[in-house]
Protein backbone atom coordinates (compact mmCIF):
# COMPACT_ATOMS: atom_id res chain seq x y z
CA UNK A 1 0.00 0.00 0.00
CA UNK A 2 3.04 2.14 0.66
CA UNK A 3 4.22 1.86 -2.33
CA UNK A 4 1.64 2.68 -4.39
CA UNK A 5 0.76 5.86 -2.39
CA UNK A 6 4.72 6.84 -3.02
CA UNK A 7 4.46 6.53 -6.51
CA UNK A 8 1.38 8.72 -6.53
CA UNK A 9 3.05 11.59 -4.58
CA UNK A 10 3.72 14.88 -6.01
CA UNK A 11 7.51 14.10 -6.19
CA UNK A 12 7.25 10.85 -7.53
CA UNK A 13 4.83 12.51 -10.51
CA UNK A 14 7.37 15.38 -11.33
CA UNK A 15 10.12 13.19 -11.16
CA UNK A 16 8.21 10.84 -14.14
CA UNK A 17 7.70 14.32 -15.81
CA UNK A 18 10.98 14.54 -15.77
CA UNK A 19 12.01 11.40 -17.02
CA UNK A 20 9.91 11.43 -20.13
CA UNK A 21 11.05 15.42 -21.17
CA UNK A 22 14.55 14.33 -20.57
CA UNK A 23 14.00 11.35 -23.26
CA UNK A 24 13.44 13.80 -25.79
CA UNK A 25 17.40 15.33 -25.62
CA UNK A 26 17.91 15.39 -29.13
CA UNK A 27 16.63 16.02 -32.36
CA UNK A 28 13.80 14.14 -33.66
CA UNK A 29 10.85 12.42 -32.90
CA UNK A 30 10.33 9.46 -30.64
CA UNK A 31 7.43 6.62 -30.38
CA UNK A 32 6.14 5.25 -27.19
CA UNK A 33 7.97 2.31 -27.57
CA UNK A 34 11.62 4.24 -27.44
CA UNK A 35 10.65 6.70 -24.79
CA UNK A 36 9.60 3.35 -22.74
CA UNK A 37 13.37 2.00 -23.48
CA UNK A 38 14.20 5.40 -22.44
CA UNK A 39 12.57 6.06 -19.10
CA UNK A 40 12.09 2.45 -18.05
CA UNK A 41 8.21 3.31 -17.13
CA UNK A 42 5.80 0.96 -17.38
CA UNK A 43 3.92 1.21 -21.46
CA UNK A 44 0.59 2.09 -20.03
CA UNK A 45 1.81 4.83 -17.60
CA UNK A 46 4.19 6.41 -20.19
CA UNK A 47 1.11 6.33 -22.50
CA UNK A 48 -1.61 8.11 -20.19
CA UNK A 49 1.56 10.99 -19.26
CA UNK A 50 2.26 11.30 -22.70
CA UNK A 51 -1.51 11.83 -23.81
CA UNK A 52 -2.04 14.12 -20.75
CA UNK A 53 1.48 16.20 -21.96
CA UNK A 54 0.01 16.45 -25.27
CA UNK A 55 -2.86 17.97 -23.84
CA UNK A 56 -1.25 20.64 -21.89
CA UNK A 57 0.88 21.22 -24.67
CA UNK A 58 4.25 20.34 -23.52
CA UNK A 59 4.38 17.44 -26.10
CA UNK A 60 2.50 17.38 -29.84
CA UNK A 61 2.10 14.18 -31.21
CA UNK A 62 2.06 13.27 -35.05
CA UNK A 63 0.15 9.64 -35.56
CA UNK A 64 2.29 7.71 -33.07
CA UNK A 65 5.29 9.93 -32.69
CA UNK A 66 5.58 12.44 -30.04
CA UNK A 67 7.82 15.67 -30.03
CA UNK A 68 8.32 18.71 -27.81
CA UNK A 69 5.33 21.22 -27.81
CA UNK A 70 5.27 24.58 -28.24
CA UNK A 71 4.44 25.52 -24.12
CA UNK A 72 7.80 24.37 -23.76
CA UNK A 73 9.69 26.64 -26.39
CA UNK A 74 7.05 29.33 -24.89
CA UNK A 75 8.46 28.60 -21.48
CA UNK A 76 12.24 28.15 -22.59
CA UNK A 77 12.04 31.36 -24.73
CA UNK A 78 10.98 33.55 -21.66
CA UNK A 79 13.89 31.75 -19.62
CA UNK A 80 16.57 32.43 -21.85
CA UNK A 81 15.18 36.09 -22.38
CA UNK A 82 14.74 36.70 -18.76
CA UNK A 83 18.63 36.11 -17.77
CA UNK A 84 20.58 38.84 -17.36
CA UNK A 85 23.54 37.46 -19.35
CA UNK A 86 21.42 36.99 -22.37
CA UNK A 87 19.65 40.58 -22.24
CA UNK A 88 23.21 41.85 -21.68
CA UNK A 89 24.58 40.13 -24.27
CA UNK A 90 22.49 40.59 -27.37
CA UNK A 91 23.09 44.12 -28.65
CA UNK A 92 26.86 42.63 -28.55
CA UNK A 93 26.37 39.47 -30.75
CA UNK A 94 24.21 41.26 -33.70
CA UNK A 95 27.16 43.79 -33.76
CA UNK A 96 29.77 41.24 -33.96
CA UNK A 97 27.70 39.26 -36.76
CA UNK A 98 27.30 42.32 -38.39
CA UNK A 99 31.40 43.41 -38.21
CA UNK A 100 32.63 39.62 -38.63
CA UNK A 101 29.74 38.17 -41.09
CA UNK A 102 30.53 34.66 -39.36
CA UNK A 103 28.10 32.57 -37.10
CA UNK A 104 27.78 34.05 -33.31
CA UNK A 105 27.62 32.02 -30.25
CA UNK A 106 26.88 32.93 -26.86
CA UNK A 107 27.66 29.70 -24.46
CA UNK A 108 28.12 28.67 -20.85
CA UNK A 109 29.38 25.70 -19.71
CA UNK A 110 27.45 22.66 -17.75
CA UNK A 111 29.50 19.76 -16.54
CA UNK A 112 31.73 18.74 -19.30
CA UNK A 113 29.62 20.25 -21.79
CA UNK A 114 28.79 23.52 -23.54
CA UNK A 115 25.07 24.62 -23.81
CA UNK A 116 24.58 27.72 -26.76
CA UNK A 117 22.29 29.77 -25.46
CA UNK A 118 22.33 32.17 -28.52
CA UNK A 119 23.24 31.66 -32.26
CA UNK A 120 23.26 34.40 -34.59
CA UNK A 121 24.14 33.60 -38.15
CA UNK A 122 22.25 34.78 -40.88
CA UNK A 123 22.48 33.03 -43.87
CA UNK A 124 25.37 31.10 -42.63
CA UNK A 125 23.14 30.36 -39.85
CA UNK A 126 21.75 26.69 -41.36
CA UNK A 127 25.50 25.46 -42.38
CA UNK A 128 26.58 25.65 -39.05
CA UNK A 129 25.15 22.91 -37.57
CA UNK A 130 24.30 24.17 -33.81
CA UNK A 131 21.37 25.43 -32.30
CA UNK A 132 19.95 26.60 -29.25
CA UNK A 133 19.97 24.90 -26.02
CA UNK A 134 22.32 22.03 -28.08
CA UNK A 135 25.24 20.92 -26.51
CA UNK A 136 29.35 20.11 -27.40
CA UNK A 137 31.73 18.66 -25.60
CA UNK A 138 33.66 21.20 -23.88
CA UNK A 139 36.88 20.44 -24.31
CA UNK A 140 36.92 20.10 -27.90
CA UNK A 141 35.13 23.76 -28.45
CA UNK A 142 36.26 26.99 -28.52
CA UNK A 143 33.81 28.65 -26.12
CA UNK A 144 34.43 25.53 -23.66
CA UNK A 145 38.32 26.06 -23.80
CA UNK A 146 37.67 29.83 -23.30
CA UNK A 147 35.30 29.07 -19.86
CA UNK A 148 37.41 26.54 -18.65
CA UNK A 149 41.00 28.41 -18.99
CA UNK A 150 39.24 31.02 -17.01
CA UNK A 151 37.80 29.43 -14.36
CA UNK A 152 38.68 27.53 -11.12
CA UNK A 153 40.27 24.45 -10.77
CA UNK A 154 37.23 22.77 -9.79
CA UNK A 155 35.27 23.18 -13.46
CA UNK A 156 38.08 21.32 -15.40
CA UNK A 157 38.28 18.39 -12.90
CA UNK A 158 34.43 17.83 -13.89
CA UNK A 159 35.67 16.99 -17.16
CA UNK A 160 36.79 13.60 -15.09
CA UNK A 161 40.31 12.39 -14.43
CA UNK A 162 40.82 9.82 -17.15
CA UNK A 163 43.93 10.63 -19.51
CA UNK A 164 42.04 10.32 -22.48
CA UNK A 165 39.46 12.36 -23.49
CA UNK A 166 36.39 11.86 -25.94
CA UNK A 167 36.88 13.21 -29.94
CA UNK A 168 34.28 14.43 -31.63
CA UNK A 169 37.05 14.41 -34.78
CA UNK A 170 40.34 13.68 -35.81
CA UNK A 171 41.40 17.06 -34.46
CA UNK A 172 40.03 17.10 -31.49
CA UNK A 173 42.25 17.09 -28.18
CA UNK A 174 42.58 13.51 -26.58
CA UNK A 175 44.35 13.93 -23.67
CA UNK A 176 44.58 16.00 -20.39
CA UNK A 177 48.21 16.68 -20.80
CA UNK A 178 46.95 18.56 -24.27
CA UNK A 179 44.18 20.23 -22.80
CA UNK A 180 46.20 21.60 -20.16
CA UNK A 181 48.32 22.77 -22.46
CA UNK A 182 45.66 24.43 -25.10
CA UNK A 183 44.23 26.22 -21.49
CA UNK A 184 47.57 27.89 -20.90
CA UNK A 185 47.67 29.42 -24.21
CA UNK A 186 44.33 30.50 -23.97
CA UNK A 187 45.48 31.92 -20.47
CA UNK A 188 48.19 33.67 -22.17
CA UNK A 189 46.25 35.20 -24.71
CA UNK A 190 43.00 35.91 -23.14
CA UNK A 191 41.36 33.59 -26.81
CA UNK A 192 40.90 30.29 -27.93
CA UNK A 193 41.24 29.43 -31.90
CA UNK A 194 39.53 25.73 -32.62
CA UNK A 195 40.09 23.95 -36.42
CA UNK A 196 37.33 21.77 -36.95
CA UNK A 197 37.84 19.54 -33.24
CA UNK A 198 34.27 19.63 -32.55
CA UNK A 199 32.35 20.08 -36.22
CA UNK A 200 34.39 19.09 -39.52
CA UNK A 201 35.16 21.67 -41.70
CA UNK A 202 34.43 24.13 -39.26
CA UNK A 203 36.52 26.83 -37.23
CA UNK A 204 36.05 28.89 -33.90
CA UNK A 205 37.48 32.32 -32.32
CA UNK A 206 36.42 32.35 -28.51
CA UNK A 207 36.93 35.08 -25.31
CA UNK A 208 35.62 34.15 -22.26
CA UNK A 209 32.87 36.46 -20.46
CA UNK A 210 34.15 37.42 -16.76
CA UNK A 211 37.01 37.72 -14.50
CA UNK A 212 40.32 35.28 -14.63
CA UNK A 213 38.94 32.23 -12.24
CA UNK A 214 35.37 33.16 -12.62
CA UNK A 215 34.17 32.73 -16.03
CA UNK A 216 29.93 32.67 -17.05
CA UNK A 217 30.32 32.43 -20.26
CA UNK A 218 31.91 32.65 -23.69
CA UNK A 219 31.10 34.18 -26.86
CA UNK A 220 32.63 33.11 -30.72
CA UNK A 221 32.58 33.44 -33.76
CA UNK A 222 32.34 30.35 -36.04
CA UNK A 223 32.43 29.53 -39.90
CA UNK A 224 33.95 27.67 -42.72
CA UNK A 225 37.50 27.08 -41.42
CA UNK A 226 39.08 27.35 -44.65
CA UNK A 227 37.22 31.74 -44.32
CA UNK A 228 38.21 32.44 -40.99
CA UNK A 229 41.44 34.29 -39.86
CA UNK A 230 42.91 32.77 -36.66
CA UNK A 231 44.90 35.78 -35.42
CA UNK A 232 44.07 39.48 -34.39
CA UNK A 233 41.53 39.88 -36.96
CA UNK A 234 38.77 38.04 -35.38
CA UNK A 235 41.05 37.69 -31.90
CA UNK A 236 40.77 41.32 -31.20
CA UNK A 237 36.33 41.88 -32.18
CA UNK A 238 35.67 38.48 -30.16
CA UNK A 239 37.39 39.93 -27.17
CA UNK A 240 35.94 42.90 -27.46
CA UNK A 241 32.88 41.73 -27.46
CA UNK A 242 32.96 39.58 -24.43
CA UNK A 243 34.79 42.71 -22.60
CA UNK A 244 31.40 44.57 -23.41
CA UNK A 245 28.86 42.05 -22.48
CA UNK A 246 30.46 41.77 -18.54
CA UNK A 247 30.76 45.18 -18.48
CA UNK A 248 26.71 45.66 -19.56
CA UNK A 249 25.25 42.73 -17.24
CA UNK A 250 22.56 44.53 -15.16
CA UNK A 251 23.93 46.24 -12.13
CA UNK A 252 27.88 45.33 -13.08
CA UNK A 253 30.05 42.28 -13.23
CA UNK A 254 28.45 40.68 -10.33
CA UNK A 255 28.79 37.09 -10.48
CA UNK A 256 26.30 36.46 -13.11
CA UNK A 257 25.72 32.34 -12.67
CA UNK A 258 24.24 30.09 -15.65
CA UNK A 259 20.65 29.31 -15.52
CA UNK A 260 21.25 25.22 -16.14
CA UNK A 261 20.80 23.83 -12.42
CA UNK A 262 23.49 20.74 -12.18
CA UNK A 263 22.07 17.69 -12.45
CA UNK A 264 20.87 15.59 -10.14
CA UNK A 265 20.36 11.37 -10.22
CA UNK A 266 16.88 10.82 -9.95
CA UNK A 267 15.86 8.33 -7.25
CA UNK A 268 14.27 5.07 -7.74
CA UNK A 269 10.63 4.78 -8.38
CA UNK A 270 8.37 2.25 -7.44
CA UNK A 271 5.09 1.83 -9.86
CA UNK A 272 1.68 0.43 -8.66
Amino acid sequence: MSTQLEACTPSAVLDRVSLVLDAFDGPGRLTLAQIVRRTGLPRSSAHRMLERLVQLRWLRREGRDYELGMRLVELGSLAVHQDRLHRAAMPFLHELHRATGFVVHLAILDGADVVYLEKIGGRLSAAVPTRVGGRHLAHCTAVGRAILAFSDERRVAALGNADLLSRKTKYSISTQAQLRAELNKVRAHGIAFEREESLPGFGCVAAPIGNIGEAVAAVSVCGPVDRMAFDHRLAAPVRMTALGIWRNIDDGPVKVQPTLQQARPLRALQYA
